[in-house]
C-alpha cells in the first residue's frame, strides 16, 4: 500500500508542478495578449477621435469638443477621455475624470515632447489604469493632445479566472490518477505479482504450478525470464537429484548433466576446459536492424554444447557470423548461451583469403572427399595448404592466450580443420593436456597416401595425448598409416603411437546426443505444445496418410539422391502409397562457395523436381524439399510426428540426426532407417539397416517401416532409446576427459629430455 501512495502522490505532485508552470506561462501570455488587443484597440478610437477633433480645435469649438468627448467616454472599459491644449490645459473631459484629473497626466510632456503617441500602464490604489495619450495637430502643427483611460482590471480577472481553472483541473486530474493508478497497480502490479509468487511456491514446494507462468507484460518482462530460468534450474535440479537417487536406487550407471560437471571439476580440479573447433555454438547475424543469434547446422556443435553448459569452460572457435564481431569484447569473447550464460565463446577472426584457401580449400575439397569415400575427387593445392598451416598458426595463438596462467590446461580439439594444431600447441606448453577428436572417418592407408603432405598431418596429430575416432575401425586405419608413413613405433596392445619419446593413444569414443534434451535449445514453452502431424502438413500445403523425414547438412555424402531415388522406387513398387506418403527433406544448404557443393544442390533440386512431376497429382507431391536452414526448435516437431526417419551416408564417422531421432521419440514410436555406411549403424540394431546404394532395398525398408507392427515399432524404439539413454553426450565427455586426465604431463618429451 505504501508504494501506491507514494505512486499517487509522485504523480499528482508532477501533475500539480506541470499544471502550475503551465497555467503561470499561460496567464503570461494571456496578459501580454489582453494588453495587446487594449492597445491596438485604443489606436484605432484614437485615430478616429483625432480625426474628429482637429477640426474643432481649428474652429475652437469647445462645447463641440465637450459634447464628442462625452459621447466617448461611456465605451466599455473606457474610463473616460481628456483633450490638452499646448500650455496642457484642459479643453474638455468625460465627467466621469473631471474630479480625478486636477493636474494634467505626465504623459502630455512626453507626447508635446516627442509629437508622437505614448502607452503607459499605471496602478492607483485599488485602480489599474491603461493610460493612451496621442499628439493632435491643426495645419500640421502641434496644437494638443488627446488622452484615453481604460480600466484594466478585466485582465486581471481573466487571468485569475484562468488560475481557478486550472486548480480545478489539477484537483480533478488529481482524483482520477488516483484512481487509475489504483486500478493499474491492482491489475498490473499486485494481481501479477501475487499469480508470481504463487507460482514460485507451487514450485519450490515441489508441486506442478496449476497457473501459468509468470506473466509476460513488458514491465515484468526481465523479472519473467529470470524467474522462469530459475524455475527450469530449479526443476532441473530436482530432476536430476531424483535420477540419482533412482540410479543409485537400481545401482545403474547413467551419464548426467550433473555427474558430468563433477567428473570434470574433479579430474581438472576445478581448473577450466578448452574446446577448440572450427565451427562456432552461436552465430550472430545482422538480419536488418536486428541481430539475431543462430545455433549453425551441424552435428559437431549438437553433440558439443551440452558438454560446454555442463562443463562450462572455453570454446575457441572461427567467428564467422556477420555480426559476430558486435557483440564480444575487444578480446573476441562473449559468454553464451545468450539466454543463460554458462561457458566463454572465444572468437578467432580470419582473413577471407584464410578462410578460402584453410576452410574452403584444403579441407573440404582436400580433406572432407579424402575421408569419405563418396566418389568426390579431392582437390590439393599449394596455396590451400599454406592459408591452412596459416590458419592452424593464428588459432594455436588464441589458445595460447587462454591458457595463459592455467597449469596443466585440458583441451580438447575438434576433428580435420586442425590437424597441425596439437603439435603446435604442445611444442609451447608441453604441459598440456590435448585430446584431438577426428568426426569424420579415417580412410586406409592407400587412400591417405593421395594428400601431398600427409606426413605433416601426421606428425601434427601426434602432437595430442589422445586421438580419438568414432569406431575401432577407424582408429585401426589410422595406426595402420602411421605406420605406413612415419618413423614410429605402434604399441597394438595399448593402440599407441610413439613418436620422438611422445606417446599418443588412440582409442575409439563413439559420440552421442544429449538425453533426452537432444536440443537442449530448443525447450518448448509450456504454454506452447508442439504442432501435431495435420498441423506441419497444412503449413507445407500438403495432405498425407504418412510422412517421413531427412534433416541433413546438403552434402554429398549424406546420400540425399540415393534416399530420393529409392522413394521414387518405393512409390513405383507400391502405387497405393502414392498420394499417401509424403517425404519432408529438410536441407540446409552448406559451403555453397564450393563448386561440388554448389551443383550438388541443384543436382537434389532436380531430382526432387523430376520425382514430384513424375508422381504429381492435384494437392501431391511425393517430396517436400526445405532448402534453408532450420532451428532445433522448427525441426523436433517434424522428428516427434514423423512415421520413419532417412539416414542415408554413403560414408559417415557417426551421423548424430540417426541419435536425435530416436532421442525425440519419447512416444517410442516411429521407425529409423539407417545406412550400413554411418557409425551409428554399429549401435542402433534396431534400425532398419540399409545399402543407401541400392533403391530396391530402400523402397523395402520404407514399406516394411510402414507397415511394421505398432508393437514390434514400439519395442525397436525403446531398445535404440536404451541405448543412446545409456551412451550420451555425457558419458562420451566422461571417458574422454577421463582417458586425458590419465595421462601424466611428464609423459610428454620435454619432461623426458629433463630427466
Amino acid at each position: 500500500m505504501r508504494i501506491t501512495l507514494r505512486l499517487i502522490l509522485a504523480l499528482t505532485l508532477t501533475v500539480a508542478v506541470v499544471a502550475s508552470l503551465a497555467a503561470y506561462f499561460q496567464a503570461g501570455q494571456e496578459r501580454k495578449r489582453q494588453q495587446e488587443d487594449l492597445i491596438r484597440r485604443s489606436r484605432l478610437l484614437s485615430e478616429s477621435l483625432q480625426e474628429a477633433l482637429e477640426p474643432m480645435l481649428e474652429r475652437n469649438a469647445k462645447d463641440k469638443l465637450q459634447r464628442l468627448v462625452e459621447r466617448f467616454g461611456n465605451r466599455e472599459r473606457l474610463v473616460g477621455i481628456a483633450v490638452y491644449d499646448p500650455q496642457q490645459k484642459q479643453m474638455a473631459v468625460t465627467n466621469s475624470l473631471a474630479a480625478s484629473l486636477v493636474a494634467p497626466p505626465p504623459v502630455i510632456a512626453d507626447v508635446m515632447a516627442d509629437d508622437a503617441n505614448h502607452d503607459s500602464f499605471h496602478t492607483a490604489g485599488d485602480k489599474h489604469l491603461y493610460i493612451h495619450a496621442s499628439p493632435l495637430h491643426v495645419k500640421d502643427k502641434y496644437a494638443g493632445a488627446l488622452i484615453l483611460f481604460h480600466d484594466t482590471s478585466f485582465i486581471k480577472t481573466q487571468v485569475a479566472v484562468l488560475w481557478r481553472n486550472t486548480f480545478l483541473r489539477v484537483i480533478v486530474q488529481m482524483v482520477l490518477i488516483s484512481l487509475v493508478t489504483l486500478l493499474i497497480v491492482q491489475w498490473s502490479l499486485v494481481g501479477p505479482i501475487a499469480k508470481m509468487a504463487e507460482w514460485m511456491k507451487q514450485l519450490r514446494a515441489g508441486e506442478t504450478p496449476s497457473s501459468a507462468p509468470p506473466p509476460k507484460e513488458i514491465l515484468f518482462a526481465p523479472i519473467a525470464k529470470e524467474a522462469t530460468r530459475f524455475a527450469r534450474h530449479l526443476s532441473d535440479a530436482k530432476a536430476a537429484a531424483e535420477e540419482e537417487a533412482r540410479l543409485r536406487q537400481t545401482a545403474e550407471s547413467l551419464w548426467t548433466p550433473e555427474r558430468l560437471r563433477e567428473h570434470v571439476r574433479s579430474k581438472l580440479q576445478g581448473k577450466p576446459l578448452f574446446v577448440v573447433s572450427n565451427r562456432e555454438p552461436y552465430m550472430h547475424v545482422r538480419r536488418g536492424r536486428k541481430i539475431d543469434c543462430i545455433v549453425p547446422a551441424g552435428g559437431l556443435v549438437t553433440a558439443l554444447e551440452p558438454v560446454m553448459r555442463a562443463s562450462g569452460g572455453t570454446w575457441i572457435s572461427h567467428g564467422a557470423g556477420d555480426a559476430d564481431w558486435e557483440v564480444t569484447d575487444s578480446d573476441g569473447r562473449i559468454k553464451v548461451p545468450p539466454e543463460d550464460p554458462q561457458y566463454t565463446l572465444r572468437r578467432v577472426a580470419l582473413t577471407k583469403e584464410e578462410e578460402t584457401g584453410y576452410y574452403y580449400g584444403f579441407s573440404n575439397e582436400g580433406l572432407w572427399p579424402l575421408c569419405h569415400i563418396a566418389h568426390t575427387r579431392p582437390l590439393f593445392r599449394a596455396s590451400d595448404w599454406e592459408q591452412y598451416q596459416s590458419a592452424n598458426r593464428k588459432f594455436a595463438q588464441a589458445v595460447m592466450e587462454e591458457l595463459r596462467g592455467i597449469e596443466e590446461p585440458c583441451v580438447l580439439i575438434q576433428d580435420y580443420h586442425f590437424a597441425l594444431l596439437p603439435r603446435l600447441l604442445k611444442q609451447e606448453r608441453p604441459d598440456a593436456r590435448i585430446a584431438s577428436f577426428w568426426h569424420i572417418p579415417w580412410p586406409n592407408p592407400e587412400a591417405f597416401g593421395i594428400c601431398p603432405w600427409q606426413k605433416d598431418l601426421l606428425y601434427g596429430m601426434l602432437g595430442a595425448d589422445l586421438i580419438g575416432f568414432h569406431t575401432q575401425f577407424h582408429c585401426n586405419n589410422f595406426l595402420d598409416t602411421v605406420d605406413r608413413t612415419l618413423e614410429s613405433r605402434i604399441d597394438w596392445e595399448r593402440f599407441g603411437v610413439n613418436k620422438e619419446g611422445h606417446t599418443t593413444l588412440v582409442k575409439p569414443f563413439p559420440i552421442s546426443v544429449a538425453f533426452p534434451d537432444a536440443f537442449q535449445d530448443a525447450r518448448i514453452e509450456p504454454e506452447t505444445p508442439l504442432e501435431d502431424r495435420a498441423a506441419l502438413l497444412k503449413e507445407l500445403g500438403i495432405k498425407a496418410k504418412y510422412f517421413g523425414v531427412g534433416v541433413e547438412r546438403m552434402d554429398y555424402t549424406k546420400g540425399v539422391l540415393e534416399r530420393f531415388r529409392g522413394i521414387e522406387r518405393f512409390l513405383e513398387k507400391n502405387p497405393r502409397y502414392q498420394g499417401e506418403f509424403v517425404f519432408i527433406q529438410i536441407g540446409a544448404p552448406s559451403r555453397t562457395h564450393i563448386k561440388r557443393y554448389h551443383d550438388f544442390l541443384a543436382e537434389v533440386e532436380e531430382e526432387a523436381e523430376r520425382i514430384n512431376w513424375k508422381f504429381k497429382a492435384k494437392d501431391y507431391r511425393p517430396i517436400v524439399f526445405l532448402k534453408k536452414h532450420h532451428s532445433h526448435r522448427e525441426i523436433l516437431p517434424f522428428y516427434k510426428s514423423a512415421d520413419v526417419c532417412m539416414v542415408t551416408s554413403l560414408h559417415d564417422g557417426m551421423n548424430l540426426v540417426a541419435k536425435e531421432f530416436v532421442a525425440a521419440r519419447n512416444d517410442e514410436s516411429g521407425v529409423l532407417i539407417l545406412s550400413r555406411f554411418a557409425g551409428a549403424s554399429r549401435e542402433l540394431r534396431d534400425a532398419l539397416i540399409v545399402n543407401p546404394y541400392d533403391a530396391e532395398q530402400l523402397a523395402e525398408a520404407i514399406r516394411f517401416s510402414l507397415e511394421m507392427d505398432p508393437s514390434e515399432k514400439e519395442s525397436r524404439m525403446k531398445r535404440m532409446r536404451a541405448t543412446v539413454r545409456e551412451h550420451n553426450i555425457y558419458r562420451w565427455a566422461g571417458n574422454l576427459i577421463e582417458e586425458l586426465t590419465k595421462l601424466q604431463p611428464s609423459d610428454t618429451p620435454t619432461e623426458r629430455r629433463r630427466t
